[in-house]
């Protein structure tokens, strides 16, 4: 258990924000083809565009989960502008830091936020200069999982 920290274990084994939102103003799917992590982030975004709520269903390894938890948590009470913000040196910087293999998830968590708001996006004829050319079903350029895969 040395590679992870008290943070990412407590958000690991006392995820926040779990579950999913019945009727979500947004909702976003992100998985990872190598490792089968998936992700599931349902919003629910006030007249403001205030992210009021965030929930996340997550199968994966328990970096995906504190990812998830923590990512969650960091939009929530944001507004959409600033959610769209979020990286995934913020996820990992909030998380205490990742072991160099499990960074792949905090970059899944920041893609889900994005499917999440570019659904709500759609939902609402609405454009956000963050979402110009987001793709939510292009893959990402790291899914590597820690698995190198040059020598298969």
């Amino acid at each position: 258990m040395g590679l992870y920290n008290d943070k990412v274990m407590d958000h690991f084994f006392n995820p926040h924000n779990v579950g999913e939102i019945a009727e979500p103003d947004g909702a976003g799917t992100y998985g990872s083809p190598v490792c089968g992590d998936m992700m599931l982030i349902t919003l629910k975004i006030d007249d403001n565009e205030i992210i009021t709520d965030a929930k996340f269903k997550t199968y994966g390894c328990g970096t995906a989960v504190a990812s998830s938890s923590m990512a969650t948590d960091m939009i929530i009470g944001k507004s959409v502008e600033e959610a769209l913000q979020v990286t995934n040196q913020q996820i990992i910087d909030e998380l205490g830091g990742l072991p160099a293999i499990k960074v792949h998830c905090s970059v899944l968590a920041e893609h889900a936020i994005k499917s999440a708001i570019y659904d709500y996006a759609q939902k609402h004829g609405k454009t956000y200069e963050a979402l110009e050319g987001f793709d939510p079903n292009a893959e990402e350029d790291d899914h590597s999982c820690g698995v190198d895969l040059s020598e298969e």
